[in-house]
This record gives structure tokens, sequence and C-alpha cells, in this order.
């Protein structure tokens, strides 16, 4: 059995305002930081042995506090822009309320909730996925298939694309799935890799 942890950063500034935020490298608002330590009381329940985040500050905060909160050091660590979230293109930096002023909300509804739409100069769901599933199958499938217990730091769209791999979810299943900022989902799989259980670990009992 191995472990498979997941963590959605903090509440990012841009998250506080509402924009649209890709790969812009936003940093985390304090009640981000307080998520960060939430998740790393919790993280003092559940076995870690790697950890993986992308290239992004908000990411590589959350990691950073909530491994201090947990008292973990000297993680073996790995950065990958493979891990970044979606790239939204001409969206990014913009507000969702201006966004749908501008485009229409029939318009920005389909970028942010279809599958395989992508806003324009930016990803699609589906793109994200095309990244994030060889990454996992390259380099955090064989760590887990060793019996090391695996802690991915991401984002929203990132870690979605890597529920929808893990869980073998449909498109449309995928899209009725949100991941919440600072809150830990583990897995636990078998030699196979098959989800033998899901815990979403709730924040409010850190």
């Amino acid at each position: 059995m191995a472990i498979l942890t997941l963590v959605r950063h903090g509440e990012s500034q841009w998250n506080l305002e509402n924009r649209f935020t890709g790969w812009v490298d936003v940093d985390l608002t304090p009640k981000g930081e307080q998520e960060a330590v939430a998740v790393g009381k919790l993280l003092k329940d559940v076995p870690v042995d790697v950890l993986f985040t992308s290239v992004l500050k908000r990411a590589i905060r959350t990691a950073d506090i909530a491994l201090a909160e947990a008292h973990i050091t000297d993680l073996p660590t790995h950065r990958d822009k493979a891990l970044n979230e979606r790239h939204y293109g001409d969206l990014q930096g913009l507000n969702k309320t201006e966004t749908t002023d501008i485009y229409g909300s029939d318009q920005v509804l389909s970028w942010r909730r279809s599958y395989d739409i992508p806003p324009p100069n930016g990803e699609s769901l589906m793109d994200t996925q095309a990244r994030v599933a060889p990454y996992y199958e390259d380099q955090i499938v064989p760590l887990l298939q060793s019996g090391k217990n695996v802690l991915v730091v991401a984002h929203g769209n990132s870690l979605r694309a890597l529920v929808m791999f893990v869980e073998h979810l449909t498109p449309e299943q995928i899209l009725k799935t949100e991941i919440a900022t600072g809150v830990p989902i583990t897995y636990e799989l078998d030699k196979d890799l098959h989800v033998v259980s899901k815990t979403i670990l709730d924040p409010k009992t850190a």
C-alpha cells in the first residue's frame, strides 16, 4: 500500500480578488497562509516520503508552511511546471465578473466548465491533463509502486486533471469535481495503484 496526498494551495491574492490566475506567480494571502498551517496540522497524521509541487510560489509556500507545521524536514522535493495551474491565456489577470461583462456569461462558462474548450491563447482542462498525466506516470507512479508515500501540492485544475486520472473519471464526472483550497485529499493505493480508499481531511479538525 502507498498513500498519495493531494493539496491545493491556500488562498492566493488573486483568488481573493476573483481573478483568473493561471501561470501568474501570485503569492498567498494571510488567509492562505493560515490554510497552509491547518494543512500542516493534518499532515502530522499522514505518511509523506516525497514532495512534488508546481513551480509557482503559492504552491511552494503552501508546502513549506505545511511541512514546517507538521515538523517534516529533509523531504526529497521535485518541482515542475507540468503541475502548474491551467494556463488561462488572455484571461489571466482579469476579474471573473468583468470577463463575463466582456465576453458574455455563456462564453465564459464554456471556457471555465467545458473539458476541451480553451480560452483564447490558453489551455482547456484536457490540455492540462495532457501534461499532468504523463508527468504523474513518469515521475510519481514509480515511487508509489516502490511503496513511497507522495504529497503533491499544486492547483485546482492541475489537481482535477490528476484526480481524473487516478480515479478514472469521465470528462463529465470531472467537470462536477471541485478541489477546495487547503483541504488535503488522501488516497490509499494498492500495488496496482487502484484506489482502495479516498479521504478528504477536514481542516476544521486541525
